[in-house]
């Protein structure tokens, strides 16, 4: 008996399959075969991810327990079996073990890691029946499985039904609403988790940091981000690849690539994600090459991509006017790296093509893709966009009927329809798009800009100053004097710097009236708010505007300041009268 605890808690410490198989070997000469042992050795098969022997182990049981089933049914999805784990848990119900709450919450695990809301609807409907729904660990995986099949309000009210939360399931919450878009929620329940984690003990691990930091990404605070990066470094999460990589991101999509770069210079050995993430950041500001060089130092660290990786080099290419190294790139995928172009990256190649005026071959690219649902939505609107540049009004035609036929969006196809109207001088059929809409109901999504300072969040939309509170007439004094500096130095867009000719990526046709654009704006309150030689960051909603692009880049060498923009497809990097696209975007 001593010598089989002794074996036991070996098994429990080994670190290599041999340790596990000599154990094993060790038990069974010793004679003992209880349940108990059986499960030792299934759970140290597990650990060292070799599910194979743990199910010839689980075969050899007379009546496996729960923890059997359960152990190996986990395993299965450890090792990215799912499927597998389902089927050993359709089986379990018609025997004699039954299913304990870790059981379904394996089996919830198993759903979301299949995708199959359907059969997780069902398990769960199984486990309100026979009472084990409110355990923590159930309601935890419940509420990942939801958040991941995109269905946010189920998980919510999975959560708030909770009469006990740990840090999993805050950080289930958190995560699936960061990612879901809905950011701002993300960093209002994180904020809850705060004030309850003061009462009892609930520390934030790196998963919640990761998300908290994934909200601030995608709704562009800067401060909030810094001050969760603070609280990392000082739990000592900043050396976690997972954190450093959302670190990344973070900085970069909140117009802060200089931090994004210091956080993967601080890596002492970069892996595959904060590798990734630093090609897609500097690729967004159109720093094409340095993406590039960043891409052959990691296959020179022997660094494995990925296709998320390769799908930022296509971007860098793509943002950079690479047109033909691009093309390499896509066409050595498969050969060089084992990895087969998506749809993704052909839609990438597409808008590469057709931005650089090769609309010929970005059609023909176009037709040859089985791009389906979103991936066609995105690679039939990069070809319209072009269409408008380049005016060709025979591709355009064919893509905008395409995106007319999705349900979603169709004011953008419209509203690049009647642009590349316009942009031949064919206004009466501009009129026409408009009509339409107008008959349909159809109503584009408003221009708006947004600022943050000091930890406030000032947003901003075409026309309307009113945002600036007391200070709007200091904002539109500004906006007037810094046109008249533009003009000096050869400007001659716009119109005095109200009603502005020229519209934004869709405004209703070129030469109506609008007011001043909402980025613009944003920019004077920024600039009459933060001390001389501030950066300023704008985010905004829409693309920016060629006008305003132009605009922007004459104010940052008048005012001596880096100005950032971040729109609807890029970053911008405006500093002494240039901006780091190098206009082209």
């Amino acid at each position: 008996m001593l010598l089989d605890s002794a074996i036991i808690c070996r098994l429990r410490g080994s670190s290599d399959l041999l340790t596990v198989a000599s154990s094993h070997a060790a038990l069974l000469k010793s004679g003992a075969r209880t349940a108990s042992v059986f499960n030792h050795l299934i759970n140290a098969y597990v650990r060292r991810e070799a599910v194979l022997d743990a199910h010839k182990l689980f075969d050899e049981m007379t009546v496996p327990d729960v923890v059997s089933w359960t152990s190996l049914m986990a395993g299965y999805v450890h090792v990215a079996r799912p499927d597998d784990a389902l089927s050993l848990f359709h089986y379990m119900l018609n025997c004699e073990a039954q299913p304990n709450p870790f059981t379904y919450a394996t089996a919830i695990n198993a759903c979301s890691r299949l995708a199959d809301l359907a059969l997780g609807r069902t398990i769960h409907a199984r486990m309100e029946t026979c009472g084990v729904r409110s355990d923590v660990v159930v309601s935890s995986a419940l509420l990942d499985m939801y958040g991941k099949s995109n269905e946010v309000d189920d998980a919510r009210k999975i959560f708030d039904d909770m009469i006990e939360r740990n840090v999993v399931s805050w950080g289930s919450m958190i995560s699936a609403y960061a990612q879901n878009a809905r950011g701002h929620e993300a960093l209002a329940l994180f904020g809850e988790f705060l004030r309850a984690s003061s009462s009892v003990s609930l520390v934030p691990n790196h998963y919640m940091f990761s998300s908290v930091i994934n909200a601030c990404a995608s709704v562009g605070r800067l401060g909030l981000g810094r001050s969760a990066h603070a609280s990392i470094v000082c739990r000592g999460y900043d050396s976690n690849e997972v954190v450093a990589g959302a670190l990344i991101d973070m900085y970069s999509k909140c117009g802060s690539i200089d931090y994004a770069r210091k956080v993967f210079d601080h890596i002492e050995c970069p892996s595959l994600v904060p590798y990734t993430s630093m090609i897609i950041a500097a690729a967004k500001y159109g720093l094409g090459n340095h993406s590039l060089e960043l891409f052959d130092e990691m296959i020179a660290q022997g660094v494995k991509p990925n296709s998320v990786t390769l799908l930022g080099v296509l971007h860098a290419c793509n943002h950079c006017g690479l047109v033909d190294i691009g093309l390499l790139h896509l066409n050595s995928m498969r050969d060089r790296h084992g990895i087969a172009p998506s749809t993704r990256h052909y839609t990438s190649v597409v808008d590469m093509l057709a931005r650089a005026g090769r609309l010929d071959e970005a059609h023909k690219l176009s037709k040859q893709v089985k791009a389906e649902g979103d991936d066609a939505l995105m690679l039939w609107s990069s070809l319209l966009s072009a269409c408008r540049t380049y005016q060709r009004l025979d591709i355009a035609a064919e893509a905008g009927k395409r995106l007319a036929e999705f349900d979603r969006d169709v004011a953008g196809a419209y509203v690049a329809m009647s642009n590349a109207y316009v942009a031949v001088g064919q206004l009466d059929s501009a009129t026409r798009i408009w009509a339409e809409m107008s008959r349909r109901g159809i109503r584009k999504e408003p221009a708006c800009s947004w600022v943050e300072l000091k930890d406030v969040v000032y947003v901003f939309y075409t026309g309307e100053v009113s945002s600036a509170g007391p200070r709007q007439i200091e904002v539109m004094e500004l906006l007037k004097e810094l046109e008249r500096g533009m003009r000096k130095r050869g400007y001659v867009g716009g119109r005095n710097g109200w009603g502005l000719d020229g519209v934004e990526e869709g405004e209703e046709g070129k030469g109506v009236m609008v007011g001043v654009h909402c980025e613009r704006l944003a920019l004077g309150f920024g600039l009459i708010s933060t001390p001389k030689g501030i950066t300023i960051r704008v985010m905004k909603n829409l693309r920016m505007c060629k006008d305003c692009h132009e605009a922007f880049k004459l104010i940052s060498d008048i005012v001596e300041r880096e100005l950032v923009v971040r729109d609807l497809n890029r970053f911008h990097l405006f500093r002494n009268g240039s901006c780091t696209c190098r206009d082209y975007w």
